[in-house]
């Protein structure tokens, strides 16, 4: 059985016991947290599709921990005028592993 769930503003196509990273949820490391927005399931018995999410569909999940994304680098140069600029970002994720997926 899998779900395609929205956290956090994304789409994640989820099963039992799947790691993903996702952007920075709110709450401790070890704290469960439910999804409700889900938009599709699909099992045995085939897939269900929401308008725009499942009725009594939900997805809980609980925090492994917060982390910072790859750096991302940003280079602005104009030529000829000695402008050069370096600056970087990491985003910030949290690391969520699926505990259910509820129908």
């Amino acid at each position: 059985m899998y779900a395609i769930v929205d956290i956090a503003g994304q789409q994640f196509k989820v099963k039992k016991n799947d790691v993903i990273l996702a952007q920075r949820i709110a709450g401790d490391q070890g704290a469960d947290v439910e999804f409700d927005k889900v938009m599709l399931l699909s099992g045995d018995e085939g897939a269900t599709v929401g308008s725009p999410y499942v009725d009594g569909a939900k997805v809980t999940a609980t925090i492994l921990g917060h982390e910072k994304g790859d750096k991302v680098t940003i280079f602005k140069k104009k030529r000829r005028k000695k402008y050069r600029v370096f600056n970087g970002h990491r985003q910030p994720l949290t690391r969520l592993e699926i505990k259910d997926i509820v129908a």
